[in-house]
């Protein structure tokens, strides 16, 4: 046991004081901070990594939004009923409306900030098709969007002055008296020392929770820190349980598996083959989706050529269709020979287009894999890749359901519903970034005084964070967290029953009991094994609200299959499953969906003529 100081809390933290906290650096989070800036708030972003390597780098293929320069008759109608449809009717109607109407805007605002979109000849922003979309409508710079659109709202920020605060690791939520969120606590990941900020409005832009599960697109931010820290302070959650398992990851070497084969590879003109060569997606066309979708192979290599008849290729079915059939042809013997499927875009497109349109693609096998994807096929399959749910919001503010801290991105829920389409991710970001900064600016300017955060919540946060380094022996983090993502890969995985999400829960009970007893060695300077002792809390919570939510749901609808219950129910299609913790219990309950005008729901009775 250690005899100096070093693992004591101090009396007093590092102290800052602001309007406006905004935890997250991603696409989300820049665009809520520079809104609330633009305000002439005080505003500051704590990121857990360095600035600019937010996981929202990694998105690929584009940023959906109806603009029209390829397809004119593109609007944000059907771009509305398209995200609708895709979210299997469960989506917050008013967050898809929002989306699609001011997607356009946000896409403009973007190039206006220095975003290089690629172009038309016609020197328009040029659109690509994506899985679920009637038209080609996802803006993009090659493969590289997100990385692009990170770049340029770093740079806005920077301009504008903002504060930001880098590796630093976010542990609790502090309220108020009143009950009000009034700031956070946290550390700095390079020294372990503590941090503790204060502000009138807080957002939380802190992304996903796919580090819970064993294989996962998801970069190692992404343990779910925001959605267990609404959680714990009391915010609805919902939709937890649908979970998005990319169809095409990387399955080969090992050391990259889950590593993200963007969408973008099928837009423009990848095609999906089992082991003897066909093309077997068409024999997984769901009914609604028929009309749109090419029969044969035939027709879909000549919409490929010839996009006027707006026919889909069924390679381009929205994600779950797609993940679900991968796993199918796996399961029946027809995979690759590492447990996937291939992915072929050499026989279908040149070289020099390959590498032009998918640069980032052939660098990645290349290097990664040792494989040509110019000259021979890619082995991909199924990784999880998102979470629809998460905290509850409202649609116009961003604003939970606890006062004073408010959500977007992807910790925010509503908009995705079932499934989220292929692109909404970065437009959902700048769309609902920008409304969580005006929602917490108006909110900040609304609160008088200076927020005063109740020390004895900091102090508890604070100690649990530093108990694994109290020099006792106990759990190793590193086995502790490799057996919860083989838990959630077996028993909550892209195919659920009953019975093994019990078995998860009872495991996820014995998780929390092993939690009191981690251990890490060593101090708190840059300490991996310590920082993923703090991470496990996040990680279990999130694997419970995703586990609990799928046995609520007993059907199967998008991202969440239950063999016991294979088809969708119609009663489950009108509710949520929310989850709060209310008295320092978990409740599980269903509630019913918001009620859509009768206008947009004529959209959907035109759709049928």
């Amino acid at each position: 046991m250690t005899t100096d100081n070093r693992h004591e809390p101090a009396a007093e933290y590092e102290t800052h004081l602001v309007d406006v906290l905004v935890i997250g650096a991603g696409g989300a989070g820049l665009r809520a901070a520079i809104e609330a800036k633009e305000r002439g708030l005080r505003t500051a972003v704590v990121c857990k990594s360095l600035f600019g390597k937010a996981h929202t780098v990694m998105a690929e293929g584009g940023i959906a939004a109806a603009m029209g320069n390829v397809y004119p008759e593109d609007n944000w109608q059907v771009h509305f009923r398209d995200t609708m449809r895709g979210g299997k009717m469960l989506n917050n109607w008013r967050m898809a409306q929002l989306h699609a109407q001011e997607a356009p805007d946000r896409i403009m605002e973007l190039e206006r900030w220095g975003a290089l979109f690629d172009r038309t000849p016609e020197g328009k922003i040029t659109q690509r098709d994506f899985g679920g979309h009637r038209y080609a409508r996802l803006a993009h710079v090659g493969d590289r969007t997100g990385l692009e659109l990170i770049r340029t709202l770093q740079y806005r920020a920077v301009d504008l002055g903002i504060d930001v605060f880098m590796e630093v690791k976010i542990l609790r939520l502090i309220s108020d008296s009143e009950g009000r969120i009034s700031g956070a606590v946290g550390y700095y990941r390079a020294t372990g020392e503590m941090v503790l900020f204060k502000a009138k409005a807080t957002v939380i832009a802190t992304g996903s929770i796919g580090k819970a599960w064993k294989f996962t697109s998801n970069s190692w931010e992404s343990t779910g820190d925001g959605h267990a820290m609404a959680f714990w302070a009391g915010a609805d959650m919902i939709d937890m349980e649908f979970v998005q398992f990319h169809p095409t990851g990387m399955v080969w070497p090992l050391s990259v598996r889950g590593l993200l084969v963007t969408e973008a590879v099928r837009g423009d003109g990848g095609a999906l083959r089992n082991s003897e060569g066909t093309r077997f997606m068409f024999n997984y066309v769901p009914e609604m989706f028929r009309a749109e979708t090419a029969e044969t192979e035939e027709e879909a290599d000549a919409w490929y050529e010839d996009h006027a008849n707006n026919r889909r290729t069924p390679d381009l079915l929205p994600r779950d269709e797609v993940a679900r059939a991968i796993n199918s042809e796996v399961k029946a013997g027809r995979g690759s020979p590492h447990g996937g499927v291939f992915l072929d875009i050499a026989s279908r497109r040149s070289p020099e287009f390959i590498k032009r349109r998918l640069p980032s693609m052939y660098t990645q096998f290349m290097e990664l894999a040792g494989v040509d994807i110019t000259k021979e096929p890619m082995e991909i399959g199924p990784t999880c890749h998102y979470v629809m749910g998460g905290i509850r919001v409202d649609a116009e503010t961003a604003a939970t359901t606890v006062p004073g801290l408010f959500a977007a991105g992807e910790a925010a829920a509503g908009l995705h519903g079932a499934n989220r389409l292929g692109g909404n991710s970065l437009s959902d970001l700048v769309v609902f970034g920008r409304r969580a900064g005006i929602g917490a600016s108006d909110f900040a300017e609304g609160r008088s005084g200076e927020p005063e955060p109740d020390k004895g919540q900091a102090a508890e946060a604070v100690g649990a964070a530093l108990a694994p380094l109290d020099g006792k022996p106990g759990e190793d983090p590193y086995a502790l967290h490799a057996e919860l993502q083989n838990s959630m890969h077996d028993l909550a995985g892209i195919i659920r029953t009953g019975s093994e999400l019990e078995q998860a829960l009872e495991r996820l009970d014995e998780f929390d009991e092993r939690l009191e007893r981690i251990a890490a060695d060593g101090g708190r300077q840059y300490n991996p094994a310590w920082n993923l002792a703090t991470d496990l809390p996040s990680m279990v919570t999130v694997a419970r609200l995703t586990a609990s939510g799928g046995l609520e749901r007993k059907e199967s609808r998008g991202g969440h299959t239950r063999d016991d219950f294979p088809t969708a129910d119609p009663e489950f299609g009108k509710v949520n499953v929310a989850q709060r913790r209310r008295n320092g219990r978990h409740e599980v309950v269903q509630e019913p969906l918001p009620q859509m005008p009768k206008e947009l729901q004529a959209l959907f009775e035109e759709d049928k003529h």
